[in-house]
């Protein structure tokens, strides 16, 4: 519910008695005595639905052009009347009965989105919180930075200028996303670079692509688009409530800070063509929740102030809704074909497997196997990492050579066609032993009677293998 207070001017007070008498709606009017150009002071309660309406019907009598009026939220009407009031309207607009009036949204939407100081400052330090969470492969800390993350404002703000005609806000709105996207990536990539030269973080580039969740980031598919979707659809619909939005900032945040850290992490490791799908990743989310803020609060009826103005806000919206939504189409189709490249590779990882199996012997398992992929998106096999068990006191199964011809043999050609050579496989031994024939492996003892260590020898062999 909401209270408002309307200064009167003089000569239009019988105008807005009219009105709230019209509306069955409970007021308070005070003699205004202050010499000014005011006759009096009306205060009212409404439900908060309401608003735009009551504000549209006292335009219409002149308040706007020679008054001001400010809208409150009220906690608690203790009234009977307006308890009757707030039931009918919500009878007569069961779809709006949550819709707040187009000038709330408009404060609500400029509060939102933080003066630059603020916002620099946070997105610097959700960057870099970031950025030490995918390193130290922590959900926990990644979570923390998106709470900290100043972008649904922007989102927010970008929508809601383009919905009713306002380019001021629209431009302040899009440059605060753009330059929160670039600083968010510099600063991770800075505090990156600082934690590999220092040897803080002392890990190969390939060392910290396989850390969980930068590498669950390097290769997104279809489904991420979903998150930035929901992201979108849920901003403009809490916006549009006029609840708390800071649940759905964590959200937008969970779209877009994290991906950023990842690729400042690859820029940090020298290796931007190795991050290529958290890029992508970035930038489909920001235009799916543009898009989708875009479309729901047009949906729910937000239009300019001036009648006028609204054939002219249509075109601009749908001329910035279909460009986006053909950049958009055009990155989804990228992360269409990483999703076929996840499942063509899932498959091949299952082939992999049942073909190293087969190559064993009965006295020798296959304890682990770990592929790499390159070239994103099609997620092609670069290299197979596999560990090979064996019994204690015998030679380690010689089937490196038959391994790595099966598995070259079995990399699907849509993979990659112009892929030339082969995969890069190494092949590792280690020695177990299992007590009275239980599955459950242990390592052997040294000839010094030592502590106990497994026991590993490696072979590589195969078109561009690696012995180790």
């Amino acid at each position: 519910m909401r209270l408002v207070q309307v200064m009167v001017p003089t000569g239009k007070r019988q105008a807005v008695v009219g009105v709230l008498e019209e509306e069955g709606i409970d007021y308070a009017l005070s003699t205004e005595s202050s010499n000014r150009q005011y006759a009096a002071v009306v205060a009212f309660p409404i439900p908060k639905a309401a608003v735009e309406h009551i504000l549209n019907r006292l335009r219409d009598v002149g308040i706007e052009r020679d008054s001001y009026i400010v809208v409150t939220q009220a906690e608690t009407v203790v009234s009977r009347r307006f308890d009757e009031l707030q039931e009918e309207w919500e009878e007569e607009n069961p779809e709006g009965s949550d819709r707040i009036a187009r000038e709330e949204l408009v404060a609500r939407a400029e509060e939102m989105a933080p003066r630059t100081l603020t916002f620099v400052v946070m997105t610097i330090i959700s960057a870099i919180v970031a950025t030490a969470g995918v390193l130290l492969d922590s959900p926990a800390v990644v979570v923390g930075s998106m709470v900290i993350a100043p972008l649904v404002g922007p989102a927010m703000t970008t929508s809601v200028g383009t919905i009713i005609d306002d380019r001021e806000m629209f431009v302040r709105g899009a440059k605060l996303q753009t330059s929160g996207i670039l600083l968010g990536i510099v600063s991770a990539a800075l505090f990156a670079l600082i934690l590999r030269t220092t040897n803080i973080v002392p890990l190969t580039g390939q060392e910290v692509f396989s850390i969980g969740e930068v590498e669950s980031r390097l290769s997104p598919d279809v489904l991420s688009l979903v998150v930035a979707l929901g992201a979108g659809a849920a901003g403009a619909f809490s916006l549009a409530s006029g609840v708390s939005a800071a649940l759905v900032g964590v959200m937008i945040a969970a779209a877009l800070v994290p991906p950023m850290a990842v690729v400042g992490i690859g820029l940090a490791w020298g290796s931007p063509v190795a991050v290529l799908g958290s890029i992508v990743l970035v930038l489909v989310n920001v235009l799916s929740i543009n898009v989708v803020a875009l479309v729901v609060l047009w949906r729910l009826g937000y239009r300019p102030k001036l009648w006028v103005q609204e054939n002219e806000a249509r075109s601009i919206m749908m001329t910035r809704v279909t460009t986006f939504s053909v950049i958009l189409l055009i990155l989804t189709a990228v992360l269409g074909a990483a999703t076929y490249g996840s499942i063509r590779s899932a498959e091949f990882e299952n082939d992999a497997r049942a073909a190293i199996e087969a190559s064993l012997p009965p006295d020798a398992s296959l304890i682990s196997m770990e592929v790499g992929y390159r070239s994103f998106p099609l997620l092609t096999p670069e290299r197979i990492t596999i560990t090979i068990g064996y019994p204690p006191g015998e030679p380690p199964p010689q089937v490196a050579d038959e391994i790595s011809r099966k598995l070259n043999a079995q990399v699907p050609d849509t993979l990659e066609p112009w892929r030339e050579e082969g995969i890069q496989v190494e092949v590792r031994y280690i020695a177990i032993q299992r007590p009275g024939g239980a599955g459950d492996a242990t390592t052997s003892r040294d000839q010094d009677g030592g502590p106990e260590r497994p026991a590993v020898s490696a072979a590589g062999v195969g078109p561009g293998s690696l012995a180790a």
